[in-house]
């Protein structure tokens, strides 16, 4: 039975977040907030364990009429028809690729999991491939979550789950033994648990402030004495600082007629005056210059002024990904004081969550604009020309929201074709680190490190879990082949 405490927790917390949801209306009286002690913020974690204990969350029970390929296909009407294909090709490429383009299915077997009923920000696609390092507004290399085109809030343990079972299927990926995956997983999970405990003992600020850059977690190898896995973080990160406006300019830019253009390599990257006749190429690169210059007002200020220095030049289409293929995605050459002077700005269309059939809508009229709120929640730096904007009226006359950003900006990720099992079992807990610190900032990191403990109960847990979404994973990616070969959907590979 519920003590009186943790009663009283749980039910003003409700109140609280309702208000708190109301409150996304920006004319709306602002919400009355409620603060709690520590100790009754605790109190909610521990009586969340009644309804979702922790060992319910190794088991999921899935619908006897799941149909995958048509979850994953639901959406493909809304996208660019002739790179559906591309889609599907790269999601064949192994079980691996398959889940890291089959957000929208996992989304769908959560559904029926146990939820703890602590929410916070989720990325909604936390696999392992989509954390990484790249360059905070103070040029410091920072490690964090990279993808947020499906985050909304939802339970915690959704992101922590899809984190999990990423590193079993990469480890099956790779051939590791039953053991090396299940250390890597444990080592994911423990080190969000054990980080949000950390977090749960500090101050609002620091938590806030909290951030883990290349140079700090390369310290912590050397500690650690794996000078082989710091040096091969020095090189990367060194690599990293040269993939920035200036190598897009000379790897992705040509001269013509003395003018600087985006190079053609389609159907990957497809200039505008390749892909559509002239008259709809100008059409469309107008429609790009005033989707640019409308997005300026999502930004701060002095950003916006910023901006304002560089001039528009040119656009094509590009292809990005694994399951945002098909969606549109466009590449702006800006220049600044001179044709030295490179911006690359990615336009990426941003359409529903994933979650949002089982969590409900976003709060957000725009979803480009949730992307971004989400990004600036979760991350712990973010690109300076991170911001949305809605078209009225697309290439095909259809409203549409973009986020937008910097296409390339101190960029990289590990290198899970070439990692070993011990690095990837100290990448594990990198990940869960980041996670936890992401779901630190928007939810009560107090409430959640006491519903996961000190003992690894929730960590074996989720192991189970993992291996048996892992089996589920391959199952799902045999019947995507089998549509394949059928003719149920169209693939085209290579690309």
């Amino acid at each position: 039975m519920e003590s009186e405490v943790e009663e009283r927790a749980h039910d003003e917390f409700a109140v609280q977040r309702a208000g708190a949801d109301d409150s996304a209306d920006a004319t709306a009286a602002p919400a009355k907030l409620l603060h709690f002690t520590p100790e009754e913020r605790a109190a909610r974690g521990r009586a969340a364990r009644a309804a979702a204990p922790r060992t319910s969350h190794a088991t999921i029970e899935l619908e006897p009429a799941r149909d995958p390929v048509g979850l994953l296909d639901a959406d493909s009407p809304r996208r660019v028809q002739e790179l559906v294909p591309i889609r599907y090709g790269r999601m064949l490429v192994s079980p691996f690729t398959f889940y890291r383009g089959a957000a929208a299915i996992m989304a769908h077997d959560l559904a029926g999991t146990s939820r703890s009923g602590l929410n916070v920000q989720l990325c909604g696609d936390a696999h392992l491939a989509n954390f990484g390092v790249f360059a905070s507004p103070e040029r410091d290399l920072v490690f964090d979550l990279n993808d947020f085109d499906e985050t909304l809030p939802g339970p915690f343990e959704w992101d922590v789950k899809r984190l999990a079972a990423s590193f079993e299927i990469a480890g099956r990926n790779r051939e590791f033994s039953a053991a090396e995956r299940r250390a890597a997983v444990l080592a994911a999970v423990r080190g969000y648990r054990e980080a949000m405990r950390e977090f749960a003992a500090a101050r609002n600020l620091d938590v806030w402030y909290s951030r883990l850059n290349a140079l700090q977690l390369e310290t912590e190898l050397r500690k650690q004495h794996d000078k082989k896995a710091a040096k091969t973080l020095a090189r990367g990160a060194a690599k990293a600082q040269t993939k920035d406006s200036m190598k897009a300019f000379a790897k992705l830019t040509h001269e013509v007629d003395g003018q600087r253009r985006i190079v053609s390599e389609p159907p990957l990257l497809v200039p505008v005056e390749e892909l559509l006749p002239e008259g709809d190429a100008r059409n469309v690169t107008e429609e790009i210059r005033q989707l640019v210059r409308v997005y300026r007002r999502s930004l701060q200020r002095d950003r916006r002024k910023l901006l304002e220095e560089f001039r528009f030049v040119h656009i094509a289409r590009k292809v990005v990904g694994v399951g945002s293929v098909g969606t549109r995605c466009w590449i702006v050459l800006m220049l600044g004081r001179d044709d030295q002077d490179p911006l690359f700005l990615q336009c990426k269309e941003a359409g529903p969550s994933v979650l949002e059939p089982m969590l409900g809508k976003a709060k957000f009229g725009n979803h480009g604009q949730r992307v971004v709120q989400g990004q600036r929640l979760m991350q712990a730096a973010s690109d300076i020309f991170l911001g949305w904007v809605h078209t009225k009226a697309g290439l095909d006359g259809q409203p549409r929201d973009f986020y937008i950003r910097q296409l390339w900006d101190w960029k990289a990720s590990a290198d899970l074709e070439a990692i070993l099992p011990t690095g990837l079992s100290i990448y594990a807990r990198v990940c869960g680190w980041t996670l936890a610190r992401a779901h630190a900032r928007s939810g009560d990191r107090i409430a959640i490190a006491s519903y996961l403990g000190r003992n690894d109960t929730f960590d074996r847990a989720l192991a189970e879990f993992a291996d048996a979404y892992a089996d589920q994973n391959e199952r799902d990616y045999q019947l995507l082949a089998d549509a394949a070969a059928s003719g149920r959907i169209p693939v085209q590979q290579g690309l």
